[in-house]
């Protein structure tokens, strides 16, 4: 995963160490084969983000200590599924998103100027 490429084709950023978050919780929007949600947009959560992803049946903000999951509250920065983000945002409710820590296989599935609507960091 060495030299992983963001959405803007540099080098992948951080997106949160605190809570924690990426697929292997090292802190960056990486994936890998293992990795079925491709959890690859860096998102800041937001209230609505989280009332929706909920009513899908993935409740974000009750945390997981047996996965290594903390609960996430609005402000926060985790590496979302990029099918989740997409469904939110083709709901309305897409959370902002950093560009910088977005990596660049959400290109696969969202558009970039739809991830530019939502940066934080444009």
């Amino acid at each position: 995963m060495k030299n992983s490429r963001n959405v803007l084709g540099e080098d992948l950023q951080v997106c949160s160490l605190d809570p924690i978050t990426g697929f292997q919780r090292q802190g960056k929007c990486e994936t890998d084969e293992d990795d079925l949600g491709t959890h690859v947009v860096c998102a800041e959560v937001t209230d609505a983000f989280l009332s929706f992803t909920r009513s899908r049946g993935n409740d974000l903000t009750t945390p997981a200590p047996n996965l290594g999951f903390p609960g996430l509250k609005p402000g926060d920065r985790w590496c979302l599924c990029v099918s989740r983000w997409k469904e939110a945002y083709e709901a309305g409710v897409a959370p902002p998103v950093v560009l910088a820590a977005t990596h660049q296989k959400a290109l696969d599935h969202v558009a970039l100027e739809d991830l530019r609507q939502h940066a934080l960091d444009d």
